[in-house]
Order: C-alpha cells, then sequence, then structure tokens
C-alpha cells in the first residue's frame, strides 16, 4: 500500500512555511511554462515548489525554497501542465488488472481515472468491485472509483454472473475512494422511475456525490429530457454535435470519448469550435482503451492531441482532460491544475500541441521519464476466488450452434451490423439459404453467425444469431469471455467446428479471446482474472492482442479494432441489435426479438 496524501488541512501549515521561504521544498521545478488552467494563460518563466506531495508556491522564482536536500530540476523552458484526468473508462477493457493498467498510462501522462468496474462486478459482484477498489488504493496515481449502477444492465433482457441490489450500491458509496455512482445504463428505467435506478441516485445524491450518465439513444424528446430530470450529470455516449449541445444545454457535462474503437470527438467539438458553445461543460474521456493502444498510442495524451487536431486551442483541449474533471467530480481543490495545495501532478513536455510527455511526476514524485515508467509498482495478485470463471456445464459441439428453420427453403433473418469505429450496431435484414432444416450463413456476403454461450452458471446454454461487418473469409472463429456487459461468451464464426472448439478452449484457460482458424488455434489472450483481465504485463497483453488483430486480418477481417466491436455485441443498452443470453434483442423497443423474420408456413 502506499502511503497516503494527507489532506491540504493537514499539510497546509507546511505549505505556507514552504512558500514562504522558511521551510526547505521537497522538489522544485525551475524556468518552466505554466500551462494555468484557471486562467487560460501560458505563464513563462515559471518556478513550481512541492512539499509533502502537494504544490506549495507556483511563481516566479522559487529559489527561496530551495535547500540542502531539495530536489531541483530544470524544465529548461517546457510547458508544466497538469497531469491528465480520464473523466469516464473501465480498467477491464485494457484486458490488464488496475496496476498493469497504471503502469501502462503513466508515462503518457495519465496521473488521474475515474474507473466504472462494472465488468467484474458483472461476475463476482460487490466483491470484485472491492477488490478493484482495494487495488487502486495501492498505486501512486489517483485511481477513484464509481460504484456500479446497472448489474445487470438491462433487468428482463440478460442474466449476469452476479446482481447488484440498490441496497449493495448505498453500501459501497461509504467506502473511501468511491467518488460516486458509474454510468447509469438503464436510461429506459430512469425515464420510467424505476424504482431500484431511482434509489440509487438519490443514495449518491445524497451522499454528495456525482451520477454518472449513460444516454445511449438517439431519442432527444421526454424521454432525454426525463432522463436529465432523473439526476445523471454527465453523459459519453453522444456522437453527433447536436447531441452534445443538448447535454450542456441541459446542465449536464458532455464527455467526448475517444478509445480504442469510439471516434466521438471530433464529430462533437464542432459544439466548441463551430458553434461557439462554452467549453467549461466539456470533458475529453475515454471509456474503453485495450492493451494495444495504451502500450503503442497512448491514453489521454492521445485523447489531448486528437481533440487539438480538430481545432480546439491547446489550452482548452487540456483543460478538458483536467480542470473540468476534476470540478465535475467536485475535486477541484484536490486535482486538475497546478495550483497550491493541490495534489503536485505535472507533465513536463517540449510541444503543447504534439503532446510528447518528456517527465511525469505525481504527488511530487517522478514516475515517469523519456516515455518509460522509472518507478517501481510491484505486480499486484488477485485472489483464487476471482479467477477460473468460465462454467460451461459441457462440452459444445457444432450441433450447438444450429439454427433451425424446417420445412422452409430460405428464410429472412434479423442480422446485427457492425458499424466501424462506434458503438451502437444497425438493424439489418438478410435472405438465407436453409439446407437440412439449418438456416446456412452466407460468408460471401459478409453475414456469419454470432453466439452467445452462456458461461456464469454452468448452464449449457446457447443462443444463436447472425452478424455482418466483420468480413470474414474461409473457415474460421473468435471466441472471447469480454463481452459487455454481462461477460458471458460472445462466438462469432463462419464454421461451427471452429466455433465449438474455440468456446471450449476458452473454458480450458479460465477466459480469455481466442482466434480459431480451420481447426488450428492461431491466436490466444488468457485472461485468467474474472475471464476479462490478465496479470501479465500490458507490454505482454499487447504482444498477444497484436497477434489477434493479425490474425482477424489473416481471415478476412479490415474492420478497425474489430475485437472492441465483437465485445460489444452483447451490450443490451445501446442500439440497435444485440444478443443476450436471453436472446435476440431491439434495444430501441428494448424487447427480445426473433432471429428468423418469416417463419415457414
Amino acid at each position: 500500500m502506499q502511503d497516503m496524501l494527507q489532506p491540504w488541512f493537514e499539510t497546509a501549515p507546511r505549505l505556507v512555511d514552504v512558500a514562504m521561504g522558511r521551510t526547505p521544498a521537497d522538489l522544485v521545478i525551475r524556468n518552466g511554462r505554466w500551462v494555468n488552467v484557471y486562467s487560460g494563460e501560458i505563464v513563462p518563466n515559471t518556478d513550481i515548489a512541492v512539499s509533502a506531495g502537494r504544490f506549495a508556491y507556483v511563481g516566479p522564482d522559487a529559489g527561496h525554497a530551495i535547500g540542502e536536500a531539495t530536489e531541483v530540476v530544470d524544465a529548461a523552458g517546457r510547458y508544466l501542465v497538469p497531469g491528465l484526468c480520464d473523466g469516464h473508462m473501465h480498467v477491464e477493457s485494457g484486458l490488464v488488472t488496475v496496476t498493469e493498467f497504471a503502469r501502462a498510462v503513466i508515462p503518457h501522462g495519465t496521473t488521474t481515472m475515474f474507473i466504472d468496474p462494472h465488468e467484474i462486478a458483472n461476475v463476482l459482484g460487490l466483491a470484485g468491485v472491492k477488490l478493484m477498489n482495494d487495488e487502486a488504493q495501492s498505486l501512486p496515481i489517483n485511481i477513484l472509483v464509481q460504484v456500479p449502477s446497472c448489474v445487470p444492465s438491462a433487468p428482463g433482457l440478460e442474466r449476469a454472473g452476479a446482481e447488484l441490489s440498490a441496497e449493495d450500491v448505498r453500501q459501497a458509496l461509504g467506502w473511501p475512494n468511491i467518488v460516486g455512482l458509474g454510468e447509469m445504463m438503464n436510461f429506459p428505467g430512469v425515464a420510467g422511475n424505476d424504482a431500484k435506478m431511482m434509489a440509487e441516485i438519490s443514495a449518491t445524491q445524497a451522499a454528495r456525490l456525482t451520477v454518472g450518465g449513460h444516454y445511449a439513444s438517439p431519442d432527444l424528446g421526454r424521454a432525454f429530457h426525463a432522463y436529465a430530470a432523473g439526476g445523471p450529470a454527465d453523459d459519453h455516449e453522444g456522437t453527433t454535435v447536436d447531441d452534445a449541445i443538448a447535454r450542456v444545454r441541459q446542465g449536464m457535462r458532455a464527455m467526448l470519448r475517444l478509445g480504442s474503437a469510439w471516434y466521438d470527438v471530433a464529430a462533437q467539438v464542432k459544439a466548441i469550435t463551430e458553434r461557439g458553445l462554452d467549453p467549461r461543460n466539456f470533458i475529453l474521456c475515454t471509456d474503453d482503451s485495450h492493451s494495444g493502444t495504451l502500450v503503442n498510442d497512448g491514453h489521454m495524451n492521445r485523447v489531448v492531441r486528437h481533440a487539438i487536431a480538430q481545432g480546439l486551442k491547446p489550452v482548452t483541449a487540456i483543460q478538458m482532460a483536467t480542470l473540468n474533471t476534476a470540478q465535475h467530480f467536485g475535486l477541484e481543490r484536490e486535482l486538475g491544475s497546478i495550483a497550491p495545495g493541490r495534489r503536485a501532478d505535472l507533465i513536463v513536455t517540449s510541444d503543447l500541441a504534439e503532446l510528447p510527455v518528456e517527465m511525469v511526476f505525481a504527488r511530487g514524485k517522478l514516475l515517469a521519464e523519456g516515455g518509460r515508467l522509472v518507478a517501481d509498482i510491484p505486480a499486484y495478485h488477485y485472489p483464487d476466488s476471482a479467477k477460473n470463471t468460465v462454467k460451461l456445464g459441457k462440452k459444445l459441439t457444432a450441433t450447438d450452434f444450429d439454427i433451425a428453420a424446417p420445412g422452409a427453403s430460405e428464410v429472412n433473418v434479423r442480422v446485427i451490423g457492425v458499424v466501424e469505429n462506434q458503438a451502437p450496431t444497425k438493424a439489418l435484414q438478410r435472405k438465407l439459404p436453409v439446407k437440412d432444416g439449418l438456416v446456412q450463413m452466407d460468408c460471401a456476403n459478409d453475414v456469419c453467425q454470432i453466439a452467445l454461450v452462456e458461461r456464469h452458471r454452468a448452464t449449457g446454454e446457447v443462443v444463436n444469431a447472425f452478424v455482418s461487418g466483420f468480413g470474414y473469409t474461409g473457415d474460421c472463429a473468435m471466441a472471447s469471455t469480454v463481452a459487455h456487459d454481462s461477460h458471458h461468451m460472445i462466438v462469432v464464426g463462419t464454421n461451427k467446428a471452429d466455433m465449438a472448439q474455440a468456446a471450449n478452449r476458452l473454458q480450458e484457460v479460465g477466459g480469455g479471446i481466442v482466434m480459431i482458424s480451420g481447426g488450428r488455434e492461431v491466436a490466444l489472450v488468457e485472461l485468467p482474472v474474472a475471464g476479462l483481465m490478465s496479470d501479465e504485463r500490458a507490454e505482454a497483453v499487447a504482444d498477444k492482442a497484436g497477434r489477434l488483430v493479425e490474425a482477424m486480418r489473416e481471415c478476412g477481417c479490415r474492420l478497425n479494432n474489430a475485437y472492441m466491436q465483437h465485445s460489444l455485441l452483447a451490450l443490451v443498452v445501446i442500439p440497435e441489435l444485440r444478443i443476450s443470453d436471453m436472446g435476440l434483442i431491439d434495444v430501441t423497443k428494448f424487447a427480445k426479438t426473433e432471429v428468423i423474420v418469416n417463419a415457414p408456413e
């Protein structure tokens, strides 16, 4: 466990003495250009003095704070930027533990993350949330936790591995390190005054904490207004400029996300750059980033660079990834700026637009330099109770993936249509042939099969449907136990024998992602912690994930970050068509629907 940072009020006498020159600082950074997110200025020739992990003095000359034991760093005219904050994300989507996620993102300048561990909650319940919250508190950066609000995300349309009651949520809101309620995905429940959803929101507001939002419908009519009235304070599901404007007008923060597969910043940032809205109520976030993105492309620095490339002023983009986020969660006096009393989290960079992260300090300690972690952050070990969670109940065979249509020669079927770089899907229809009473795939026209395999209670149940958009050719199948949000197992393939082999393989290794091609295993990412996370280093997981992407391409898939699309096909809170352990779900109606449109006469 890291040494706990003392509250500002306890360290204030020392900070005052350092600012006055009566007590030497622990660290002084000299000759920097101060990116002041309060005033919007870049202030040259600035020194920073740090004591007890907090900023004590920020001004033109901190020479008076330098003593014999003071560490002095010369910024050499480079920019001093507040440590970057990710306002909404899920560690589990990185396929690594909280510790390994932190190790991966610290060199990119992320010093604060607001995480919603609803993935592990769907597998292990409240005990899983506590495991991640405990781990978060052991780390040298700020990893603050929101209590998952919707486990399962859509009651009546899916069955997860666990369930959180309103009382569970109320209890967890009192834990240390908890900053609010995780994304309220059951937006129809809020609009319909569902008792459980409203009880969770009420408990959060009573605790003076922040209610996270998730309004995934394009309908900005009465349901949207009712959702805003219900209490969610932010939303990251917008994809258009009008979505962003609507949320801000209703007093919500618009969270603009750039994850591994969600590219929602460019369209929505026009609310600021073209429509002139006040940027104070806009926040940048990632939502979902897999290990390959973290290791190779970056984290919040990637999002800030992208936002600047869309026309935002650099200081504005930085505000949206620092101060705005801290203010939203009521932590302005702790995080998000370089100012007296705040936690001494900062980046040293030579270019604001490209944002190369040359030094990273958190709580006044140098954690990364030159893009490499220099701090010793030991591995964190999960108990056996968090492992061996894949329970199929039997060994699957090719016949488990049959879709019957006796007496027909062809049928019209509903098909889940993948939309590249976006979370929503399309509800498509296609005509497929029937042979020997079984509906056939049409891989030549990009219609292959999808199955959801129940993996929490060993029921042996398999739900089958069709999907389009992956472009697979030849015999192949990919299976994953990362299947938002209920995290059963999703299998997509062109060959039923390969689909069965893929599912069985994941039961053997305790969870993960596997690609089978013609009966041969061509890629495997083992995820033993809840079937969601690896306990290996992010670099090792990124290498395996890279091989997975390569294998998908070899099988004909050209989608950007296709694995992320695969993992969301059971997310029954985002339109239009999804699959769950209860069947095919029409999310526009929040109701089950049939795979075959025209039943044979």
